[in-house]
């Protein structure tokens, strides 16, 4: 099929691609309650295609793009029709002309992951004992869950000589927890990988079982007013996602972001924690080709590096690091337990929640909290939380607990002083 793909460019003279080929194997797991209901494998081989078009336009230089997605049942006819009109496509897109990245043909790169240490059935069967670990109760319970272990190889081929490939591997899934009775909840969880990290996955499951329990109990929403927010769990990596957006050059690229190199991204008056961000590369190569390293965003408040695929890179003109989905934030200064002193209202579980990076303001809508009045703690639902990042970060308190969660290493709780929480 590569060959094809590659026949087709060069009898239609087109110069500038990008191929990105993946071949994946899994074993998929489905149950209900503890019984195994599917088990299913699979083996898929994908590949998706960029072609660039060179242009001029008002007499400025241009390179527009169109990306395509090539199947194994597609004759050779169809191949060469498709790219034809990703082509023509391409002529349409009005970019200002960059560079693709370069290179050369590099050596097969093979995972470092543990979970290449057994097979996918073997790693499968590990996970599966991790989560039903903690799922002992009959008040509450796993009600369903599905598990998938891939194994994923990569190759990235371009036309400025980018020939990489390399291996990976994933354990994840997800899983629901029902409490019937004294009202009948359902909480809905998921879980990433790239590790055995079954350790992990139980205490996922048990902090899952233990608030689903909770928000049965729960009844009423909390009262209007400004509160002391503690957010903890999967949802406080939104909140960094404000520091990443901002950083990357194709926000700072067209005004949308005043960051730059040295910038404190917090401010000049910081009372609580100084953040500090690093970038990880958990894959050796971005999609374009570019090779990833472990980068310092963000060290105590003060930005380090600006990010970015090829285009928005080359018109900065600043390194491009290609495109990071993993990010490690160092922990604060203040224990979990700590944070709880006094009056607050800790969200551990929102119907939605987001972050607005444009702006900077976050909110969601509570699906369960405990809210504590500086004596007795009361699980409470309902009502929504509504901030400004560009209001608290001055004082944020991040946890000295750490989590880790898909595409974030990093403290286990965030608190912000006077949020506004519309309730009752």
């Amino acid at each position: 099929m590569l060959d094809r793909i590659l026949y087709a460019l060069q009898k239609n003279n087109i110069g500038h691609y990008l191929i990105n080929e993946e071949t994946t194997e899994s074993v998929e797991l489905f149950f209900i309650r503890k019984k195994l209901d599917i088990r299913r494998e699979k083996k898929v081989h994908d590949y998706s295609l960029t072609v660039y078009r060179d242009f001029e336009k008002d007499g400025k230089k241009m390179r527009g793009s169109s990306a395509i997605g090539i199947y194994n049942g597609m004759t050779a006819e169809e191949i060469e029709e498709t790219i034809k009109e990703a082509y023509y496509a391409a002529s349409f897109v009005s970019n200002a002309y960059y560079e693709l990245p370069g290179g050369q043909k590099e050596n097969f790169l093979p995972s470092a992951s543990r979970l290449s240490e057994k097979t996918l059935a073997e790693n499968a069967k590990l996970m599966t004992e991790a989560l039903f670990a903690e799922d002992t109760k009959e008040d509450v319970y796993l009600n369903s869950a599905e598990i998938f272990l891939e194994k994923s190889i990569v190759h990235i081929l371009n036309s400025e000589g980018v020939d990489a490939s390399y291996s990976k591997f994933t354990a994840k899934g997800e899983f629901v927890a029902q409490c019937p009775t004294p009202q009948d909840v359902e909480t809905y969880q998921s879980f990433y990988y790239d590790e055995p990290d079954t350790e992990a996955l139980k205490a996922k499951v048990k902090y899952t079982l233990e608030t689903t329990k909770a928000r049965a109990a729960a009844t009423t929403a909390p009262k209007s007013g400004e509160y002391k927010v503690i957010i903890s769990g999967s949802f406080v990596s939104t909140i960094f996602d404000y520091y990443i957006d901002r950083s990357s050059a194709s926000m700072v690229y067209p005004g949308y972001s005043n960051y730059a190199k040295g910038v404190k991204v917090q401010g000049d008056k910081v009372a609580g924690d100084l953040i500090s961000i690093d970038l990880i590369a958990k894959e050796p190569y971005s999609g374009e080709g570019i090779k990833m390293t472990d980068r310092a965003l963000i060290t105590k408040g003060e930005l380090n590096t600006l990010h970015g695929n090829s285009r928005f890179s080359y018109y900065l003109n600043t390194e491009p690091t290609g495109i990071y989905s993993h990010i490690k934030v160092e922990k604060g200064s203040t224990s979990f337990e700590d944070m709880k002193q006094g009056k607050y209202l800790h969200v551990v579980n929102f119907s939605d929640f987001q972050m607005d990076s444009f702006s900077g303001h976050f909110g969601g809508e509570i699906r369960l909290a405990f809210l504590c009045d500086g004596n007795t703690v009361t699980p409470v639902t309902g009502g929504s939380i509504n901030g400004s990042i560009l209001d608290t970060q001055g004082n944020l308190t991040l946890s000295t607990e750490l989590q880790k969660e898909k595409g974030y290493e990093g403290p286990f709780a965030v608190a912000f002083a006077n949020v506004n929480v519309a309730g009752i």
